[in-house]
């Protein structure tokens, strides 16, 4: 295998802050890549040299501290609309030019990041393989024998060849997941719509999610917190809320004590393959050495659900998403697209009103193991094929990819695919082997967490470990306004390897005030102490390294700046105080009761923050 040297978030940051590489360089380095060809067929549509220069010369007088993403490249699947640029979803005949960027895609690019070009995918995302696409079947990064993995197939050679930090896919049965997991990269599904699906071709709309494929999980954190928030008229929109599902608000530090979820044996599906059999025994075993308890639950109604998405009328769902495209121009589908999304017509709606009440109890059954378990451990596919393997029987040797990934957005679960190592026996040993993580909605955060500690730190850049954390112990800051979780500077936080601790509120002695901010610039409170008429105002509590807290209030800039604040519970805690003298021509906003509630409730401040 043949991989090209990783590129990171972190790594291309340190160059720019040292002055050893421009937006520009970069710009020009990837440009001359591209031009020299394309035998995985990952692209469908790149950019050209002077496309991407436009984002690059946007960045020129942008301090690269000043923004998560500066100078970052990315890659988009072709379902997903990137504005002048044709969005065809994998069928030429149905290629259009949006005017603008979906919601997620605007806010990388806002966020600093370039975009590179539109990637090859299964057909309207109907395929976990990468190779039901008219743009050509998409060859795999590290042997090109060997299937992608799909739908979101390019996405993940794009990244895993070294042309961008992290791509953009969408997963509705595994698309996010498998080819993340045939590639030894990390694969993020959020929780249904915290990346919006607004400018998303749809597969089956009630389902869908945008996902992420990154090198590390810094990477994928970043990225997650740039990207995340509601679109305006996004029907599946919804904010994130990282406490909402949670029982354990917590970081997994390490697995030890952590409860993983393991199908009972019986359950376990490998198809006859050895090779990830025992890869997957490999990873259990390295799982209870790290201190985890594995518990065997019952997997069958995970399974019975992962069944309804292919053989119930979710496949109409489908349908409906291209219903007049497919009427018009039955022809222009790939062949296996077009047996599949055809047969959807022989579904009623009592067969649909049926297959929702059997899920909901499907629903009601899964949610029993959630009291015994942490998160489910599970392999991310039961086994992998060669592209000949795929061409001599599509349809079943595609469906054995999604053994384990089919089941988790009707569930309204997150998952997260990892690596896992290698296979080291059997006919695909030295290939990738991946694990999955499931756990409820909302605790994405908790899952990055998790694998971080499953990796153990040995990830590049961002997620390298810093041995000056153990002997500098780790500090709380309480934060009130652009840094609480999901608004425009939380990455400032993350970056620094902070974690959330929890979400409280100050003691009945403060005033919250909207500052007077520029245009475009991102609104900011101010926190200030009161004799009179106080009231408890929203706080999220963090932790990060010492070694980081310095470059963390060095960034602070005037009126606000870190002083004690007193809790609701009488604790001290440092946090962002603001200076009593700016508050001429603020708004006094105390009455929402946190900057988050009263930009969520007012539309002239719509755009601080998601």
């Amino acid at each position: 295998m043949n991989a090209a040297q990783p590129m990171t978030i972190a790594g291309l940051q340190a160059q720019y802050r040292d002055g050893t590489l421009t937006p520009a360089q970069l710009v020009d380095s990837i440009a001359a890549r591209l031009a020299e060809g394309d035998p995985h067929h990952a692209w469908i549509r790149p950019l050209t040299r002077d496309e991407m220069m436009r984002y690059a010369e946007a960045l020129e007088d942008r301090d690269p501290a000043s923004l998560p993403l500066y100078g970052v490249p990315f890659a988009i699947k072709d379902n997903i609309d990137l504005a002048g640029i044709p969005t065809t979803a994998g069928c030429p005949d149905y290629a259009y030019v949006p005017q603008t960027s979906a919601p997620v895609v605007a806010r990388l690019i806002a966020a600093g990041a370039i975009p590179v070009g539109k990637t090859n995918l299964d057909q309207f995302a109907t395929g976990l393989s990468g190779q039901r696409s008219p743009y050509g079947a998409c060859r795999n990064a590290l042997d090109m024998r060997y299937a992608s993995g799909g739908s979101s197939s390019g996405s993940a050679v794009s990244v895993a060849l070294g042309i961008v930090a992290f791509s953009l896919g969408t997963d509705t049965a595994g698309s996010g997941r498998v080819p993340a997991a045939f590639h030894g990269l990390i694969g993020l599904k959020p929780t249904k719509g915290v990346l919006s699906t607004q400018g998303v071709v749809p597969a089956c709309k009630s389902l869908d999610c945008v996902t992420i494929f990154a090198q590390t999980i810094g990477d994928a954190r970043i990225v997650f917190d740039a990207a995340r928030g509601v679109a305006e008229d996004d029907p599946y929109g919804r904010l994130w809320s990282p406490l909402a599902g949670a029982a354990r608000p917590r970081e997994a530090r390490s697995l030890a004590g952590v409860r993983l979820g393991v199908p009972r044996a019986a359950q376990l599906e490998f198809f006859g393959d050895d090779s990830y059999r025992a890869a997957f025994d490999a990873a259990l075993a390295r799982a209870k050495a790290a201190g985890a308890h594995l518990v065997e639950i019952d997997f069958e109604p995970f399974l019975a659900t992962a069944r309804l998405l292919y053989e119930g009328p979710w496949v109409a769902e489908r349908l409906a998403a291209i219903r007049e495209f497919h009427a018009a121009k039955p022809e222009a589908l790939h062949p296996v697209i077009r047996e599949i999304i055809g047969g959807a017509a022989r579904w009623s709606a009592a067969d649909v009103f049926e297959a929702f009440d059997r899920l909901a109890t499907l629903r009601l059954q899964s949610e029993r193991v959630w009291s015994s378990i942490d998160a489910i451990f599970m392999p991310t596919s039961a086994t992998t094929a060669t592209v000949d393997e795929l061409e001599a029987d599509p349809i079943r040797v595609n469906s054995r990819f999604g053994y384990y990934t089919n089941f988790v957005n009707l569930l309204d679960l997150s998952a997260l695919a990892v690596p896992a190592g290698q296979c080291t026996v059997g006919r695909h040993a030295r290939l990738p082997f991946g694990i999955t993580f499931v756990a409820r909605a909302h605790e994405d955060a908790w899952l990055l967490d998790l694998a971080k500690a499953w990796l153990g730190n040995d990830e590049t850049g961002a997620e390298a470990a810093n041995p000056s954390d153990d002997l500098n112990g780790r500090t709380r800051v309480a934060v009130v306004g652009a840094h609480l979780t999901g608004q425009p500077l939380n990455w400032q936080l993350t970056q620094r390897n902070a974690r959330l601790i929890r979400t409280t509120r100050t003691a009945q002695e403060y005033r919250l005030y909207a500052l007077p901010a520029a245009p475009g610039a991102v609104g900011k409170p101010g926190l200030v102490r009161t004799a009179h008429d106080g009231v408890a105002i929203e706080v999220e509590v963090w932790e990060m390294p010492v070694c980081a807290y310095g470059s963390f209030v060095a960034g602070i800039a005037p009126p606000l700046g870190i002083g004690t604040l007193k809790l609701a519970d009488g604790s001290l805690v440092q946090g962002f105080l603001c200076e009593s003298a700016a508050l001429a021509g603020a708004i006094d906003i105390s009455d929402a009761g946190g900057w988050r509630s009263w930009v969520g409730g007012c539309s002239e401040t719509a755009d601080v923050g998601p």
